[in-house]
């Protein structure tokens, strides 16, 4: 989940002025205000490639095309992080011993395959604690990809992740099993290619929308790929919802739901679920080699100042055999009202009774202990700077630091590590008929491999107040991206909706023209 400062005007001809903290430096202020084109803002996307998911996601349209006649792939860089020339080396390998693509390395290829990558070590194990000649350098890293045709257009993109038990090296580790993934999308026909949806009448209407930052390099990607003309202020769920009730905008990006307790007076609006995300809690343990697990009760004792040692029994229970420091906590959280901090407090307030009771749930809270960061990038740079700390951040900023996630034990018992699948897996059983928003959650969902902390972002669309032509233009909008547009969610880190979900989402948008 991406909360930082991004001002993004999106239109025929973009200016853009962003804070984008995905697997690249975060880049401050001004720096990107030269792009001025589309292409600018499709590399804008590119560089955006960080968490990635299958594109294959029940929650797309039937594929208008299937590649039946590929049969030749050119592989480009995969970047210039830690060993990705190695695994652009075994990706073609592995292409080529299948037998079923043939790598080319010209433009003349069916196919293209193209991402980002990194791996970074985490620190040493030794297997004998008596002997230091053996031990073992551990890694961590990430392989993302998508495949595009010779149109430009997305067909498919995946993320890989080392497996948890794993005998190969992390390099073919990963390049193995993005291989894997993309022949069985090729022979299974999932990777297919939808037309680019062409901009109706509605593009040449001027709109204004602000809210979420979650979701904000998306909203930029969408509204350029659909070619609508939209300036976007990414400000925060709550300065969004203070804004379209002021009428200032014309629709408002929220990752938190309005209901009937937090709604602001007089403000009546139709809420479209866009995408999923999920929320992580990242630490720094210097000499800690390995993952942690951490129970909702522990989590919501560390945020109360119940839990104030790494050593607590608590935590030694759910992690046997680590060397946890004997030393104090170190709280992190946000300082300005969030999403995020919607998210996660919520959970706690499940979690536990005395948070629910004591702080509650909300985009700003009373934090009973700790250090306040602003925004997602803050806390996750105030955590790798700080030995012995722990925040909470969307995923793709863990990612982006190199910072370790704990897995979070769900209501099945198991401990789950946070990725797209889980948190797709999230939103599998929830039924699309649960239209209030009062409902629509999915912490702590049943599927014993969900990730618990996962999430919906929304846009609310104001009942009153919009003209004829910006209803109609914001509706065809909606529509290209609960359809078409889910292919590109996944490119940015973002999972999409399930197809029950994604329909139930249609409807209400088809009801607004």
């Amino acid at each position: 989940m991406l909360e930082t400062a991004m001002n993004v005007s999106v239109g025929p001809m973009p200016m853009l002025a962003i804070q984008l903290p995905l697997l690249v430096p975060v880049v401050r202020g001004s720096a990107f205000r030269g792009f001025q084109s589309k292409a600018a803002v499709r590399a804008v996307a590119l560089v955006a490639l960080a968490l990635l998911l299958p594109c294959i996601s029940s929650a797309q349209a039937p594929m208008a095309h299937a590649l039946t006649g590929a049969r030749t792939i050119r592989v480009a860089s995969f970047g210039d992080g830690n060993g990705a020339a190695a695994l652009r080396r075994r990706v073609i390998e592995r292409l080529n011993a299948s037998g079923k693509l043939k790598v080319v390395e010209d433009s003349t290829a069916d196919l293209l395959l193209r991402g980002t990558s990194n791996i970074w070590a985490t620190g040493n194990i030794s297997p004998d604690p008596r002997s230091n000649s053996a031990r073992q350098t551990i890694y961590q890293g990430y392989l993302s990809a998508e495949l595009v045709n010779r149109a430009d257009q997305t067909l498919w993109s995946y993320l890989v992740t080392p497996s948890r038990f794993h005998m190969a090296s992390i390099t073919s580790d990963l390049a193995d099993h993005l291989v894997a993934h993309l022949l069985d999308a090729v022979a299974s026909g999932a990777a297919g290619s939808t037309a680019s949806a062409a901009a109706g009448p509605g593009a040449r209407v001027a709109l204004h929308a602000a809210g979420s930052t979650l979701a904000a390099p998306l909203y930029l990607k969408w509204f350029e790929s659909a070619g609508y003309s939209v300036a976007y202020d990414a400000i925060g769920s709550a300065a969004g919802i203070e804004r379209l009730a002021a009428g200032e905008i014309d629709f408002a990006a929220s990752d938190m739901p309005l209901t009937s307790e937090n709604s602001p007076p007089h403000l009546h609006v139709t809420q479209i679920a866009t995408v999923l995300g999920g929320v992580v809690p990242i630490y720094n343990l210097p000499g800690v080699n390995r993952d942690l697990r951490l129970t909702p009760e522990v989590l919501a004792g560390i945020y109360s100042g119940a839990v104030t040692q790494w050593n607590d029994k608590r935590i030694a229970e759910t992690n046997r055999g680590a060397h946890l420091p004997d030393a104090a906590i170190a709280v992190v959280h946000r300082s300005d009202g969030s999403g995020t901090t919607f998210v996660w407090t919520s959970f706690l307030s499940l979690a536990s009774g005395e948070w629910k009771t004591r702080v509650g749930a909300g985009a700003e809270v009373r934090w009973p202990v700790g250090a306040g960061a602003q925004g997602s990038n803050g806390v996750a740079e105030l955590v790798a700077k700080t030995p012995n700390s722990i925040g909470y951040v969307d995923l793709i900023y863990a990612i982006q630091h190199e910072l370790d996630y704990a897995a979070v034990r769900n209501p099945t018992g198991k401990f789950v590590r946070a990725d797209l699948a889980s948190i797709t897996l999230a939103a599998a059983g929830t039924p699309a008929a649960a239209r209030s928003p009062s409902h629509f959650s999915i912490l702590d969902a049943a599927n014993k491999d969900a990730y618990p902390i996962s999430t919906f972002t929304w846009l609310l669309i104001p009942s009153v107040g919009l003209s004829a032509e910006k209803r109609s233009a914001i509706a065809a909008l909606l529509g290209w991206m609960l359809t078409a547009g889910q292919k590109e969610c996944a490119s940015l880190g973002y999972a999409p909706l399930p197809r029950d979900i994604a329909a139930s989402e249609l409807k209400v948008v088809n009801a607004l023209k």
